[in-house]
């Protein structure tokens, strides 16, 4: 058996000539933005801090109307002038006054950590849109889909390319 015989099968291998085979792959470039900082926030995580504002606005109403009916009922009670409400439990709007202000300070911990925050605050933002949006089901009320539509546009903005992008960046 020859080997010189170009169309032979059983030759032996013939070196590759340019143009045959598989193409080469491009190069690999960089992100767009990769490596250089990122100045300005990026208007959906800036929504997303505005809608962080306006819960602390919503919240600041919730605690004081939780406080008024609790100081209200308290008066009520003691004068029993409502015999209707001399049974209901006045801790329990205090409950809810203390629970609105506690939502109401973590709301403006993240809203006003968002120039500065890492990924850590753009994970616990996230923890507070699906803890929000999860609480706003349940008393189905008008307030209650403001929040639940406000949590859920949080979540998405925050948990976007935009916003890891945002959370990610370089700080120089």
């Amino acid at each position: 058996m020859s080997f010189g015989d170009p169309n032979n099968p059983y030759g032996a291998p013939q070196g590759q000539q340019p143009g045959y085979g598989y193409p080469q792959a491009p190069p690999v470039q960089q992100q767009y933005g990769a490596g250089v900082p990122m100045t300005a926030m990026p208007g959906n995580v800036s929504a997303a801090r505005v809608m962080l504002w306006v819960i602390v606005g919503l919240q600041v109403l919730g605690v004081a109307i939780f406080a008024f009916a609790a100081v209200a009922i308290d008066k009520v009670k003691k004068d029993n002038s409502i015999p209707a409400l001399s049974n209901y439990p006045v801790g329990v709007l205090w409950a809810f006054a203390v629970l609105a202000l506690a939502w109401l300070v973590w709301a403006a911990v993240l809203a006003s950590k968002f120039t500065s925050g890492g990924n850590g605050l753009r994970v616990t933002t996230l923890v507070f849109g699906i803890i929000t949006a999860v609480l706003a089901l349940y008393p189905f009320t008008i307030l209650g889909i403001i929040h639940l539509v406000l949590a859920i546009l949080i979540a998405c903005f925050v948990g976007g390319s935009n916003g890891k992008a945002w959370f990610n960046r370089a700080r120089y």
